[in-house]
Parts: C-alpha cells; structure tokens; sequence
C-alpha cells in the first residue's frame, strides 16, 4: 500500500474543495490555496488544467490513491463494456476501503483503509486486509467480532455527517453490510461536483 505523503485537509486546500464535506475542513474558511501564493489572482485555467483536476479531486477523494493504480483503474473501466466514466466510478466504489467508508464503519478514506489493513473486516466471512480488494455484487462485508466495539467504529456509525447510499445495505447493530448492485455516478453521494468524463479525456490526450 502508499503511504500518504500529505495531510487530507492540505488535499482540500490545494484544490479549492471541501472534498469530504467534513465541517472541520480549512476551506471553509479559507478557499484559497495554501502558501505565500495562495491568493494570487487566478488566471482562466486551460482544457488541460480542468482535466487534471477532475483527476486529482477524484484520486483525492479515495483517500488520494497512487497515481500508478488510478491508471489501472482507467485502463480497466477501458476493457470494461460500456460508459467509461461510469465504469471508472463502479471499480472506484468497489474497493474494500470505498465500500467501508460508505457503510460509516469508519470517519474518514483515510481511516477506512488504515482499518482495513489492520485485519478488522471480513468479507463473506474471511478476513480481508488489502485496501484496494474490490467487492462483488451481494459480497457480505462485517466488522470482525473483536472490533465491533471500537470507539472509532461506533463514531463513524453514528455521525450524522453521512448518509449511506442505496446501493448498499447496513445493519449498524451488528456491524455488516452488504454491496447490492452496480452504482452509477448519480448514485454516489460526492459531496463536491465529480466530473469522470474529464478524467477519460485526461487520459484520452
């Protein structure tokens, strides 16, 4: 696994969002980028730089995954039948880590795939310790008995900062969940604007 080498909130930062939607995020106080340059004026930004970050704000958001296995995932929402960008969004949602976050067994990407890849989940039973493992549909993903009652899982649970999405099912009683079918980009709840469809033509160039 990368080790992340910046801090979440210098991501927002940087990009000029609130990328999680958390309330203790800096931008919503400051909106301008972090440093001494921070508050320059800002030139009309090219075809090239809009591309660019849409890919960041994207990478970003999945707890700011190596450039190198965000070119897998592109390359395979290529093979893949189908939309591209709807595609690329579906194996996005389909990581452990994605699916851990959305089921709010864990406050943040970040602290979604630290937990992962301390052993404390199982997937259809067996445990399950890599980030990037992606979840098939009707695969039963729980949090091992020895860490339901963690005082980090019991937050995540019950912040209200979330809502979990539709297209998976959780029984925050017993700490599981199930992925039910494959979501669309209407269907994940982005706190910001996400545009795949830039992130293609990135690549496309």
């Amino acid at each position: 696994m990368s080790k992340r080498q910046e801090s979440k909130y210098k991501i927002n930062r940087r990009l000029g969002v609130n990328l999680w939607g958390r309330a203790k995020s800096p931008v919503n106080k400051r909106e301008y980028g972090p440093g001494q340059h921070g508050q320059r004026r800002k030139q009309k930004p090219s075809d090239f730089s809009i591309q660019l970050m849409a890919k960041q704000k994207l990478k970003g958001y999945y707890g700011n995954i190596s450039e190198k296995q965000f070119r897998k995932y592109y390359d395979e929402a290529v093979r893949r039948k189908g939309d591209t960008s709807e595609n690329l969004i579906d194996l996005l949602e389909r990581r452990l880590d994605a699916v851990i976050y959305r089921l709010k067994f864990a406050i943040t990407p970040f602290a979604a795939r630290q937990f992962v890849s301390h052993g404390h989940v199982t997937v259809n039973g067996r445990k399950v310790n890599i980030p990037s493992y992606l979840v098939r549909d009707g695969d039963v993903i729980e949090v091992r008995e020895k860490s339901k009652q963690l005082a980090v899982v019991l937050d995540a649970a019950q912040s209200a900062e979330r809502d979990v999405p539709e297209y998976i099912e959780v029984d925050h009683r017993q700490m599981k969940g199930k992925f039910i079918r494959t979501p669309r980009l209407s269907d994940v709840p982005y706190p910001v604007q996400m545009e795949p469809n830039l992130v293609v033509e990135f690549y496309s160039r």
